[in-house]
């Protein structure tokens, strides 16, 4: 197992590619710190889905933009199992409008979620994985975030800051044998891409941006962030790993 008695903590974790990650990483071996918002009912069925493939974990409640939640949330991750060894940041949802329509309270939502979450949370894990010496922190991007979107300004502004993030990341933790890394990815069957795949019209258009020509699973994604959190990839970091089909290059 790749990530045998390691701990990890995945935030948004609940539903989606947060629990695709999480079940991959149990799987691996990893004891998972399962973060979510508001349902908790479904954090915890990840938690029991953990303990079915044979490890560990618990549900932690914890809004990603608010430091003290976040401060919360690391401590509760290291009370229970002693340390913290990766930080997936992939809490995050949408709030799209037209750029001349958006309101500021759409901007400071989605940017809030995926930008300041991401770097609140890789603050707090820093601190422990610098008294550690070791640890493995993953951003989440999207191709909205190389690319644009029409209609999500927002998100992918705060997508694409993540990308330099990452950077300085990287360079300011290396000293403390912290590895960052970012993966950006297309279109996966979760809830956030319902309206995509269902409208047959949207379907199209996306298809005919992703190379082979079909949407991810999770099976197709989890083993990106495996890699990225196992001694496989100890010598990788600041850098972008594309899981996208190929649509991150037309």
């Amino acid at each position: 197992m790749k990530l045998k008695d390691k701990i990890a903590l995945v935030t948004g974790s609940s539903r989606g590619v947060g629990r695709a990650v999480a079940l991959g990483y149990a799987g691996e071996g990893a004891k998972v710190v399962v973060n979510y918002t508001s349902n908790q009912k479904a954090a915890d069925e990840v938690v029991r889905e953990i303990q079915a493939l044979g490890s560990d974990g618990i549900a932690v409640k914890a809004d990603v933009a608010q430091k003290s939640e976040v401060e919360n949330l690391v401590a509760a991750a290291v009370d229970k199992f002693g340390r913290l060894d990766i930080l997936v940041n992939n809490a995050g949802f949408t709030r799209p409008s037209l750029m001349l329509k958006m309101t500021e309270d759409q901007w400071d939502q989605v940017v809030d979620i995926h930008l300041k979450g991401a770097f609140l949370c890789a603050q707090a894990a820093g601190i422990q994985m610098k008294k550690q010496n070791n640890g493995k922190i993953i951003n989440v991007m999207s191709v909205a975030g190389l690319v644009g979107t029409v209609g999500q300004v927002n998100y992918s502004a705060a997508k694409g800051g993540l990308i330099s993030m990452t950077k300085s990341i990287a360079r300011e933790l290396a000293r403390y044998n912290v590895c960052c890394n970012v993966i950006s990815l297309g279109i996966v069957n979760t809830d956030m891409t319902e309206k995509i795949r269902s409208d047959e019209k949207l379907k199209e258009i996306y298809m005919n941006r992703i190379l082979l020509k079909r949407f991810a699973e999770p099976k197709d994604i989890s083993p990106a962030f495996v890699f990225l959190a196992s001694g496989d990839s100890d010598y990788i970091t600041g850098q972008l790993l594309c899981v996208d089909g190929g649509y991150g290059m037309i």
